[in-house]
């Protein structure tokens, strides 16, 4: 058993690894971030985000509606009761992978802004409906934050979110003890307050250059 462990735990740190490689690929090959750092001014910015659609290897992706369970058992949709900016990511509350590294650099993200006047509310939607119930999810997902959002369903409904966005969910192998071990979408989605995709944001961007993005699709909403 504890053989399976060390094998199975370097699995988990070779996903990780290659996801976060994948999604540093994604950002070399854009000139509007390297390392994580941008080097353009707000116009450029406003360029590139005008050419996200047609930008060679950014994902094209057109967002749209789902009608969910939250972590309360309330019927949630894309759409936020709050009229808040939306940072979304697809994952699971068991995930080792890089759930590990997104999960806890959006909640960070989440509490920068916040710190600096702007509420926006963080969402987990699972890839892992069999563990991730309304009862698990309301016992985890405050642990990452406290205003986080668990959204789960049965694997119809939830298609539909992953299709929308492009996710898409695999079993890699079962773990001896702890289930199946999921692969899935690595990216930070920014959902403007009536649900309407607005960009995607590679974890591996600092918490700094998160906020900063997200700032700057809301002041364009103003």
């Amino acid at each position: 058993m504890a053989r399976r462990e060390r094998v199975s735990g370097k699995l988990h740190r070779v996903l990780c690894i290659a996801v976060l490689a994948a999604a540093a690929l994604f950002v070399a090959g854009g000139s509007w971030a390297h390392n994580g750092v941008v080097h353009e001014t707000k116009e450029e910015a406003r360029k590139h985000r005008a050419l996200d659609e047609n930008t060679a290897g950014f994902p094209k992706i057109k967002g749209g509606d789902f009608r969910l369970l939250d972590h309360n058992g309330a019927t949630r949709t894309s759409k936020d009761p709050d009229g808040r900016f939306q940072l979304v990511f697809f994952g699971y509350a068991t995930c080792k992978a890089i759930c590990s590294v997104a999960l806890p650099r959006m909640a960070e993200a989440v509490e920068h802004l916040e710190n600096g006047g702007l509420v926006v509310t963080p969402v987990l939607i699972t890839v892992d409906p069999e563990r991730d119930t309304v009862k698990n999810l309301a016992i985890a997902v405050p642990k990452i934050h406290p205003r986080m959002v668990g959204l789960t369903g049965g694997l119809e409904a939830l298609g539909r979110a992953y299709e929308a966005f492009q996710v898409e969910r695999k079993t890699v192998f079962e773990h001896p003890e702890y289930g199946a071990v999921y692969a899935h979408g690595s990216f930070i989605f920014l959902l403007a307050p009536d649900g309407t995709f607005k960009t995607l944001l590679p974890p591996i961007l600092s918490v700094e250059r998160i906020a900063e993005l997200v700032r700057e699709y809301v002041d364009e909403k103003k």
